[in-house]
């Protein structure tokens, strides 16, 4: 019988791993922004096909930039905020 073991501790080991850590440096932004854009989609109660009307794009074109595979310029954040009722800003935070 195999033994399930705990998310945390698993995090935990990748957290520890230089490599895991490197990538997780380097997408995290990226992640971070897809987030915030499926976020507002859903806090607004629309669909991907909906926001992709109001943006006049495809529906595949959203679910990239929600899943952070595609890069948006800055014109393109701006009409997905829009298009969700909301309104794009840009925000430097300290280094931890």
């Amino acid at each position: 019988m195999s033994k399930t073991i705990p998310f945390g501790e698993i995090a935990e080991a990748w957290k520890r791993d230089a490599s895991f850590r490197a990538e997780y440096e380097r997408i995290g932004p990226a992640m971070e922004l897809a987030f915030a854009l499926a976020e507002a989609r859903r806090d607004a109660g629309l669909t991907q096909a909906k926001v992709s009307r109001l943006m006049r794009t495809s529906q595949a074109a959203v679910a990239r930039l929600e899943s952070g595979r595609a890069k948006p310029t800055w014109e393109t954040i701006e009409r997905f905020a829009r298009a969700v009722g909301r309104r794009a800003v840009v925000k430097l935070e300290p280094v931890e």
